[in-house]
């Protein structure tokens, strides 16, 4: 069958449109996605502004035509953290569902983690033993541990990339100075507090593997010295803690205009890039992780593989 994902996330509005049948890998087909940034746009009352939600609904029904032009059987439709934080979230969904007929699904985020971690696990199979997933998305981290396919513990912290962009460092994307190192130090501090019960159970579970998905790792094991992305998606790569130490250490010190300039990093994410690499040595440092291999597969894989266990064999 051919399905049509549309994630709806605090960054991008993605559609990723695959060919798959249950038991079987899942094929793309067709990606586009939509650079929005909704996390960041919430206002100081948590609402998402009427430019926001128009920009929403106008990217919604481009992917919903999109779909309907790749001719997909079904179309899987979510939203994580921004449209689920924000406080008008349920008039934002009426009005999304109202104008382009589609029905956003809001995941909550231990399912964001319970999805990725089964993304994960197909990838790396069960030889990879008790499996630690991480992924730092735009409002939310979300990290997930367990032997089976589903974890033993799955927890969701405000600690997304663009939130705390937005709410801790007030950085501009096309700002000439990156920011002062007492608001770094004020992040990190904020960073390890909330971190703190949650690396308390994750130390009782344990884990043989550690793995990362996300944008953001993938942007910083390529600042390390991981492969580009054109070496394809197959290609072992790795984030060690020493060198995210070094790429942070790099990027506190630079403006996000020039970041962006820098090779494997995106345009669009650039001025996030220092929240996330605080956010990632934190957690690699509050679970005593020293290397972690990038999955290319994460939540919407995730989203597709729950989606066909549940088909009816013929």
């Amino acid at each position: 069958m051919r399905l049509g994902v549309l994630d709806v996330g605090s960054n991008t509005v993605h559609l990723l449109v695959v060919d798959a049948h249950r038991g079987a890998h899942p094929w793309p087909a067709h990606s586009e996605k939509a650079v929005l940034r909704l996390a960041e746009q919430l206002g100081p009352d948590g609402a998402l502004p009427p430019a926001g939600a128009d920009a929403l609904v106008e990217a919604v029904g481009a992917a919903r035509a999109s779909a309907t032009a790749f001719e997909v059987d079904e179309l899987l439709a979510f939203a994580t953290s921004a449209v689920r934080d924000a406080a008008n979230s349920a008039e934002v969904l009426a009005r999304v569902q109202e104008t382009t007929g589609v029905r956003l699904e809001v995941l909550s985020g231990a399912d964001e983690a319970r999805m990725t971690f089964l993304a994960v696990r197909r990838w790396f199979g069960w030889s990879a033993g008790r499996l630690l997933v991480l992924d730092i998305g735009g409002g939310s981290l979300e990290i997930a541990a367990g032997v089976d396919e589903d974890p033993d513990v799955a927890a969701s912290l405000p600690l997304g990339a663009g939130r705390l962009t937005r709410d801790r460092l007030a950085v501009d994307p096309q700002s000439a100075a990156p920011p002062g190192p007492q608001a770094v130090d004020e992040l990190r501090e904020y960073v390890d507090s909330l971190l703190e019960p949650v690396a308390e159970r994750m130390a009782e579970v344990g884990w043989e593997r550690a793995v990362a998905t996300s944008k953001t790792f993938r942007t910083l094991a390529r600042l390390a010295g991981a492969a580009p992305s054109g070496a394809g998606i197959r290609t072992r790569r790795r984030l060690t803690r020493a060198g995210l130490r070094q790429v942070l250490g790099f990027i506190r010190h630079i403006a996000p205009a020039q970041l962006a300039e820098l090779e494997g990093v995106s345009a669009g994410r650039a001025h996030q890039l220092l929240a996330g690499a605080v956010v990632a040595e934190s957690v690699m440092r509050r679970l005593g992780v020293d290397s972690l291999e990038i999955c290319p597969w994460a939540l919407r894989e995730g989203v597709i593989l729950d989606r066909l266990d549940r088909l009816t064999p013929e």
